[in-house]
């Protein structure tokens, strides 16, 4: 876990992008009035799940008042409550709700990740931003060994991941592929990519994404990987 605990601190340390700092700290400071007499996080979110898990879930960024309070990724806001009653149906998730850190979730076979780890202004981070938080990507794909499913929310998410991907496979040029909600390609002889539209309010609340659709897509990785399980002790699941 020693390999853990250093990516861990690297990345609720990270400075390197003055405006996510600045914008992240602000956001901790004025709060939302529902949350005004919360403590906020206000760091860079680190990724969490099951460190044996062979699905990988990727999103875009920590959201201001969810992660970015919390200080777990889909913590705290609709979107999580969301993506965690899919997990929940699908057997990846022990509970439908993703409230606080401490809210005995627990996630099985699965780790959750973003490609950028501080809330960006108006969720739209910059090039430069993406590039930055690429290498905490790269340090958990290396980590996360028995990955065989890699799950992208979102066309940010999928660019983002298939940078990381590319350049920690030293690839001679980047992976490029068309996202579309639902679509599946294979990344190599033992790796597949599937892809689904961001779990935000704008989309569920929209009907772009429904339950039923996001559930769809997490039975065709829990098809992909079969039945056998993770095999991890609750006691050994990454929390934050």
């Amino acid at each position: 876990m020693d390999d853990w605990k250093r990516l861990y601190q690297d990345v609720i340390t990270c400075r390197q992008c003055p405006r996510l700092v600045q914008h992240r700290e602000h956001v901790g400071q004025v709060k939302r009035r529902a949350y005004r007499d919360e403590t906020y996080w206000a760091r860079p979110i680190p990724g969490w799940g099951d460190p044996q898990a062979r699905l990988l879930i990727v999103g875009l960024a920590p959201a201001a008042h969810g992660g970015n309070r919390t200080g777990r990724i889909f913590t705290g806001d609709a979107s999580g409550n969301f993506l965690m009653a899919a997990l929940h149906w699908t057997g990846f998730a022990n509970q439908p709700y993703s409230l606080h850190r401490n809210d005995g979730l627990v996630l099985r076979d699965v780790y959750i990740t973003a490609v950028v780890r501080c809330v960006p202004p108006g969720n739209r981070p910059r090039p430069d931003e993406l590039r930055n938080c690429r290498a905490f990507l790269m340090r958990e794909l290396e980590l996360l060994h028995r990955v065989r499913v890699v799950l992208t929310l979102g066309q940010v998410a999928t660019q983002g991941f298939l940078a990381a991907w590319s350049a920690w496979r030293s690839l001679p040029r980047p992976l490029r592929v068309r996202f579309r909600h639902g679509g599946q390609c294979a990344l190599d002889e033992t790796h597949t990519l599937l892809m689904s539209y961001h779990p935000s309010r704008q989309n569920t609340q929209t009907g772009r994404l429904t339950r039923a659709m996001l559930v769809a897509v997490l039975e065709a990785a829990r098809d992909l990987l079969g039945s056998e399980g993770s095999g991890v002790r609750l006691s050994q699941t990454l929390d934050p």
